[in-house]
């Protein structure tokens, strides 16, 4: 996987179908969201995405469960999370757990920290929800520290001291898992992912453009001001969402009714309405993939694009034809169209071997600078 990495996201929602009135029991949604990311490996995707909820109508409480069965029946999916809540998760289970599925999947693992979108969560794990910015702040401070510190020593405000803590395992090749910030509203979130040089994901579904194009580029200014790079070389991934037929208003007359009763937009907005003000694309393969060219225009080259396709009660058999239409002309045509004009300065999509590869460079230039000095001075003192 090289440029930009194309995928899904799932929010693991359980929800009636409006054109038969029928639900799908929890189990066999579960059982159906699998057989939707083993079916993404199969289309040519390069990324699954699962969601972290503790309430219904969500099913996905314990992701790195579920990613680590995917991880044993894939081999060149990247998996990850969206998100996982650095709110409400202790930081060390995180760095624990995630480190575990890396050696599991063999490196095909990163992450994405969010605060989530259910307030009452925060109770429910001993938290309040009035400081969910500074909780993300100091919980990330210290799960990144957790992975690239063999013992820590650490005090804050929202949980017990540290004192001669080492996380097991390792992670992987002693490279951290790759860490996206995502966020849909919050510029703190955009400075704390500048602030580290990780990723910034805009989630890119629900508000115009004109939002996420400010937070995303407060963020590409952000890094290139903590040095990691130019603004151009900052590490972006966007959401989307579509529904495609090969004739654009069979999409549309098929997608009405599932959109005008999805728990999130509902019974709002219509759909001609919200497709105008939002990346949401219903219509022919053509029509989505001059829509996600378009991206580039408004964000700059970018290195992840994830879709939402198995929402809203969307029957299993017509989310599996999405993915076909998805990855057998969508896909490979954005790939295409991402790839032209595409400055070489830009970066691939962060993997696991693409961050080794840079680590190993990083100290064996460091080591030929330490050696060039050690040479330099001994002429000196030679002369």
């Amino acid at each position: 996987m090289t440029g930009t990495q194309f995928g899904i996201f799932t929010v693991s929602d359980i929800t009636e179908d409006p054109t038969t009135k029928t639900t799908v029991s929890e189990a066999q949604r579960i059982q159906d969201t699998l057989t939707i990311a083993l079916h993404a490996e199969e289309v040519g995707l390069d990324v699954f995405a699962l969601g972290e909820h503790h309430n219904p109508p969500f099913w996905s409480s314990s992701p790195t469960t579920t990613l680590a069965w995917l991880a044993a029946k894939t081999t060149t999916l990247q998996l990850t999370t969206s998100t996982t809540l650095i709110t409400t998760n202790d930081p060390v289970k995180i760095a624990e757990d995630f480190a575990m599925l890396q050696h599991v999947a063999g490196g095909r693992v990163d992450l994405m920290l969010g605060r989530g979108n259910t307030g009452p969560v925060y109770p429910w794990f001993g938290q309040d929800i009035r400081q969910g910015i500074p909780l993300a702040i100091e919980n990330y401070a210290l799960l990144h520290r957790l992975w690239r510190e063999d013992v820590v020593d650490w005090s804050g405000q929202f949980r017990t001291p540290l004192q001669g803590f080492t996380s097991t395992p390792r992670p992987l090749d002693d490279v951290p898992p790759f860490v996206w910030h995502g966020s849909i509203r919050s510029p703190e979130i955009a400075e704390q992912a500048a602030y580290y040089g990780d990723g910034f994901f805009a989630n890119n579904i629900f508000w115009p453009k004109e939002h996420y194009q400010r937070l995303i580029a407060f963020y590409r200014e952000r890094y290139a001001h903590y040095g990691h790079g130019t603004a151009e070389q900052a590490i972006v991934g966007l959401g989307g969402q579509v529904f495609m037929r090969a004739k654009s208003q069979d999409a549309v007359n098929e997608f009405r009714p599932y959109f005008d009763n999805a728990p999130v937009y509902g019974h709002g907005p219509s759909l001609e309405d919200f497709t105008a003000q939002t990346p949401l694309t219903v219509g022919s393969p053509q029509e989505v993939i001059d829509r996600y060219a378009g991206m580039r225009e408004h964000f700059g080259d970018y290195q992840r694009q994830l879709f939402l396709m198995d929402h809203a009660g969307l029957p299993l058999k017509t989310v599996l034809e999405q993915l076909d239409i998805l990855g057998g002309e969508v896909v490979p045509a954005l790939r295409k169209e991402f790839a032209t004009n595409r400055p070489a300065t830009v970066p691939d999509a962060p993997t696991h071997d693409l961050l080794v590869a840079r680590r190993d460079a990083a100290l064996a230039e460091a080591g030929a600078s330490t050696a060039a000095s050690g040479a330099d001075a001994a002429e000196a003192v030679s002369a």
